[in-house]
């Protein structure tokens, strides 16, 4: 037997291909969508329209949004911070200047040095 023959026969042998991927996927965590209060709501729909007023001024923002997952039920909450661009309330989007779109559904939070000036006592 050749040498090469030899070490094949010691080669690793799995004979449960993607078994560790599938691990992986079974392992992996996803967080449930928090449902907004709607005081909550009503927050974010005064902070959209405050924003849409400024829109001129390209007012840099920062977002806390959830991303649902591909392959579980959930997701991930994500921040990014960008120029506000536009908001579509018919599409239900927000566009920033680096040509991400976020769902205004999937908004959790937004902050601003241009909603400083929304009175939120009510």
């Amino acid at each position: 037997m050749s040498l090469r023959d030899r070490a094949a026969q010691f080669a690793p042998f799995s004979a449960l291909t993607g078994y560790e991927a599938l691990l992986k996927e079974v392992a992996r965590t996803v967080e449930p969508r928090r449902e907004l209060a709607e005081a909550s709501q009503e927050l974010l729909n005064a902070q959209l329209q405050l924003l849409m007023g400024h829109l001129g001024e390209r007012p840099i923002v920062q977002i806390e949004y959830f991303l649902p997952d591909a392959r579980k039920n959930g997701g991930t909450y994500m921040h990014t911070t960008g120029r506000l661009v536009q908001v579509l309330p018919d599409e239900g989007q927000l566009v920033l200047s680096d040509g991400n779109t976020i769902a205004l559904a999937d908004i959790a939070a937004l902050k601003s040095d241009v909603l400083d000036e929304l009175d939120f006592t009510g």
